[in-house]
């Protein structure tokens, strides 16, 4: 299942980085630039969803005590940094032709800028968790609480007037013309798959260190 993930994820962001590059018209107000939206949109749609495969994981291990929860929760979490903080670099790459500044301190900016620091306090305490033995329900409880943010930046342009456009696509359809559109599903299914893959192997990697460390104890024990 990782080498599927993973293979077919490369094809599709190839795919669609070509098609967006080569086959789509520019825009007519922000001309070339508008094509960083293959990468900028799936970080973002991945630094979210991200978050909210650590809150589902950290219900699972304080509801049910899923015994892989811990895991997929800390497999989770630096990909999602990694993607929060590639949405921020492309947004703000995007920004700097398009508002004329690197940075602007509105709603959805600052809301996904605190998400990356959110992500990084989780990783430190899911860490120091593990380390003094723990059971996982303090970074549980954090990643339950970290979901919050979500709304916010999700209808941050809504709620606030900002310097960010408004929501492009919805579920009833979207403000971006077909013709720009049609290679964001190929890249956004991609980066989807590509970060699949990562967990899994990440929750291998977690779970072959899991398997050291308690044999080590063992034979220090003996």
């Amino acid at each position: 299942m990782t080498g599927i993930c993973l293979g077919l994820g490369l094809a599709l962001v190839a795919i669609g980085a070509w098609a967006g590059l080569t086959q789509t018209p520019p825009d007519y107000l922000q001309g070339e630039t508008v094509r960083i939206l293959y990468i900028h949109v799936p970080a973002a749609w991945l630094g979210m969803g991200g978050w909210s495969g650590i809150a589902a994981a950290s219900l699972s291990l304080i509801v049910w005590r899923h015994p892989l929860a811990q895991v997929a929760a800390r497999a989770i979490a630096w990909p999602g940094a990694v993607f929060a903080g590639l949405c921020l670099a492309t947004g703000s790459i995007w920004g700097r032709p398009t508002w004329g500044t690197w940075w602007q301190w509105d709603g959805r900016l600052t809301s996904m800028l605190l998400l990356l620091f959110v992500y990084l306090g989780y990783i430190v305490l899911a860490r120091a968790d593990a380390d003094r033995g723990g059971d996982g329900r303090i970074p549980a409880l954090y990643g339950l609480a970290g979901t919050a943010l979500l709304p916010i930046i999700r209808y941050s342009v809504v709620w606030w007037n900002t310097l960010h456009q408004g929501q492009s696509i919805g579920l009833t359809g979207s403000s971006i013309d077909g013709a720009l559109l049609w290679p964001l599903p190929i890249t956004l299914s991609g980066f989807t798959l590509l970060f699949a893959a990562i967990v899994l192997m990440r929750m291998r990697t977690l779970l072959a260190q899991a398997k050291a460390e308690a044999r080590m104890r063992r034979m220090a024990r003996a």
